[in-house]
């Protein structure tokens, strides 16, 4: 019987250890969470409802969100934006939510499973780290034009 070791395992049982990456290893588990209340303008295609500021350098290992019925044929992509409103991208982590749903992991709705432990400005497509935040945002994939709630809950790693 064979046992492999992930990278994680090998680092620790190493001789000296090698120090692993505490995104992906007792790192600090924070979150960001909330509810907003939606007007009727806010659920029309390509709205934007920012969530949360997240740290560039943060790993995002689970995203809850969800929503009242929106009206319509309402769905939301769920990515990232940059502080200054600029989309990096819109549906990294969740494309076309159907609202009217119970909170759900979006977390890998659309991103591949080997973006665990990935950093903020990797999924945003960043090559290097510029510091600050990004704004994990739901983006209006079709119209809804009614009232509703949303909520979400972020969970992300820093060092």
């Amino acid at each position: 019987m064979g046992t492999k070791n992930t990278d994680l395992v090998a680092n620790f049982e190493a001789s000296p250890q090698v120090a692993n990456n505490s995104a992906e290893l007792h790192g600090v588990l924070r979150t960001a969470h909330g509810t907003v209340e939606l007007a009727a303008g806010d659920s029309d295609n390509d709205d934007v409802v920012m969530l949360a500021p997240i740290p560039s350098n943060a790993a995002v290992p689970s995203l809850f969100i969800g929503s009242d019925t929106l009206g319509g044929s309402c769905t939301f992509n769920v990515g990232i934006y940059k502080t200054d409103g600029t989309v990096k991208d819109e549906d990294v982590f969740a494309t076309a939510v159907a609202d009217a749903a119970a909170m759900a992991d979006v977390r890998f709705e659309a991103a591949d499973i080997d973006t665990a432990g990935k950093k903020m400005f990797e999924l945003a497509g960043d090559s290097t780290d510029p510091g600050g935040y990004y704004y994990i945002a739901a983006t209006m994939a079709a119209a809804g034009g009614t009232i509703g709630t949303m909520s979400w809950n972020i969970s992300y790693v820093v060092n």
